[in-house]
């Protein structure tokens, strides 16, 4: 029988505190995914000097873990990840540090020590707005209208085992339509997590479906929030929040 191997040296020090961050993908860094966001922020790290953990192993990682990525394109103001340190700090100092090491555009917006539960379960629902240029108003409202009138409405797309349908309606908690201050159509809306991910251009996709509604270009989209979703306020709750 083969002697298992193990690395030499002694174990890595072991994580004694969680944080969980809140960054902003804005402008042209909208278009990096979370790959290209991981890499930069490995990068922060090392250069703010923050006391990581990593894992056991000939090829140790630090110990960081994402949550519900927007998709590349899309900008936002609510991305999540956690991360293990070996030793207690100041989450003010982390946020300061590692808002100071990342590009401009990949910005830090809340660092809190992990509550405990799992990140994931508290992020139940994202809140998007899209903007749609060269649209009129009322023919963004009217189709809308038309959408949330439809019990579901089944939307197809390429994933790496083929192509897959699903409901984009059903997700959709809430939506309304407004104008912005250029005077661009805008619509707001509450979509729940599901399995597959209701994207922003599902959506799009649905409206189109069950009305014809047909932008002469792409919206562009923003994640406003995601956090645990309350039916009474129709308003998504802030996933960082201590009580």
């Amino acid at each position: 029988m083969a002697k298992q191997r193990t690395p030499d040296g002694p174990p890595p020090p072991p994580a004694v505190q969680k944080l969980r961050i809140q960054y902003a993908r804005r402008g042209r860094l909208r278009y990096s995914s979370t790959r290209d966001f991981g890499r930069a922020l490995e990068r922060a790290l090392r250069r703010s000097g923050v006391p990581m953990a990593y894992s056991a192993g000939f090829h140790p990682h630090p110990k960081i873990s994402y949550a519900n990525g927007a998709p590349t394109g899309a900008a936002s103001e609510a991305e999540y990840f956690e991360i293990s340190v070996t030793e207690r700090v100041d989450p003010a100092a982390v946020a300061r540090a590692l808002d100071e090491a990342l590009p401009d555009g990949l910005d830090i917006v809340s660092v809190v020590e992990a509550q405990p539960g799992a990140l994931a379960d508290r992020l139940e629902a994202s809140h998007w707005r899209l903007t749609f240029p060269g649209v009129a108003p009322a023919d963004l409202e009217r189709a809308v209208a038309g959408f949330l009138a439809e019990e579901s409405v089944e939307v197809s797309r390429m994933f790496k085992r083929g192509m897959k349908s699903f409901d984009a309606r059903g997700p959709v908690l809430s939506a309304r339509t407004d104008v912005d201050e250029q005077g661009c159509a805008i619509l707001t809306m509450v979509v729940r997590h599901t399995t597959p991910a209701v994207r922003p251009d599902d959506v799009l996709s649905a409206i189109t479906a069950a009305t014809s509604f047909a932008p002469p270009r792409s919206p562009q989209a923003t994640r406003l929030a995601q956090g645990l979703w309350s039916s009474e306020t129709e308003s998504v709750a802030d996933p960082l929040a201590t009580d």
